[in-house]
């Protein structure tokens, strides 16, 4: 299935290191921010969720959700989130998706067949308050994002007057 700018984004329920939650009613009236990892305990997805966190009020000022998906279990999360808060010297405060059964993984195409037919690629999909993709950005599995990239076309897209409309 492929996702298209300003297609709705695929609403899902999940189990994350927050409990239960379903994507649409998490948001509110908030844009989002859904980040996909191949897997926990990696060097680059630790290093990339730590920064996330760091970055948590850049984020909550712009009024930006977070959620991050992994095709790992929430066990793992938990541990996981615990490695990434010391090692960063931060605080994770936004949910960590288990997705064992890659159901958000295929709702939003996150597995390439030709990277990995079990991992997620990096990908990233910003999502307004009307819930619709406003970006999209994939990454191989072996390379880390730009954080700043991320919060400056945020910034951008926040000055369009259709993406706000809520």
């Amino acid at each position: 299935m492929s996702l298209f700018l300003g297609d709705t984004a695929p609403d899902f329920r999940a189990v994350t290191t927050e409990g239960i939650i379903n994507f649409h009613q998490y948001l509110g009236n908030s844009w989002g921010i859904l980040l996909s990892h191949p897997a926990d305990y990696t060097p680059v997805c630790t290093t990339e969720i730590g920064r996330t966190a760091q970055l948590s009020n850049a984020f909550k000022s712009r009024n930006v959700k977070v959620l991050v998906v992994s095709v790992d279990n929430i066990e793992d999360h938990y541990g996981w989130a615990n490695d990434i808060n010391r090692l960063s010297q931060t605080e994770i405060d936004f949910p960590l998706i288990a997705d064992q059964e890659r159901k958000v993984a295929g709702l939003y195409d996150m597995i390439h067949p030709n990277a990995s037919s079990t991992a997620t690629v990096r990908s990233v999909f910003i999502i307004d308050p009307d819930k619709k993709i406003r970006l999209t950005l994939t990454y191989p599995a072996s390379t880390g994002r730009n954080f700043d990239e991320i919060l400056r076309v945020i910034d951008e897209l926040q000055k369009i007057p259709e993406a706000n409309a809520s």
